[in-house]
């Protein structure tokens, strides 16, 4: 089996990328008030591995995501806030997936509740997919969720991904067996968009 004749660019090299409405950053010092108003609430939380974020772990948090701008080995993570008028409404990330030779990456976005409705987390995701396949030259981008996620399935519904599959009870999760829903988007689509 060869792989790709090509590895991956594994920086991405701009970190900041500005849409319609929204500035799309790494996480600084003082995004810890942003950051709890959202990350701190339990049904932000609900579908997330996480807990909600607490104040006295905002600082690590910010701190330990600053640095994720490479990937360089499976499991690394690229994360970026998403601010609307100077406010840290959401944040996306991009992780990698398999080998790096495998060019697949996993999205996942989180957005404070009270601005759901207005696409942000469409336009955000929408974004970080650019970037995943346009400057680090991914081959495959997807996300796993919970299918009763229904905000999250229509977010990829709109990106242009394919439910791939659900994994029936495929993990034990905050006290119940929890199904876990595919979805998938390849270059050669997203390149026909």
């Amino acid at each position: 089996m060869g792989r790709p004749p090509t590895p991956p660019p594994t920086t991405l090299t701009r970190m900041r990328v500005t849409t319609e409405r929204l500035h799309l950053r790494p996480l600084r010092d003082g995004d810890e008030t942003d950051l709890l108003d959202y990350r701190g609430r339990d049904d932000v939380n609900r579908y997330l591995e996480s807990d909600p974020l607490t104040a006295d772990a905002a600082p690590a948090f910010v701190a330990e995501r600053t640095a994720l701008t490479h990937l360089t080995r499976d499991g690394d993570r690229i994360l970026l806030g998403v601010e609307l008028d100077g406010r840290l409404i959401g944040d996306v990330r991009l992780k990698s997936s398999g080998t790096l030779a495998d060019r697949q990456g996993e999205i996942g976005w989180v957005f404070h509740p009270g601005y759901a409705g207005h696409g942000y987390a469409t336009e955000a995701a929408r974004a970080l997919v650019r970037l995943g396949f346009d400057e680090l030259k991914l081959h495959r981008i997807w996300a796993q969720l919970d299918p009763r996620n229904t905000a999250s399935a229509r977010v990829c519904e709109r990106l242009g991904m394919r439910r791939e599959g659900v994994l029936r009870e495929e993990s034990w999760f905050k006290g119940e067996w929890a199904d876990l829903a595919v979805y998938a988007l390849l270059a050669s689509e997203w390149a026909e968009m």
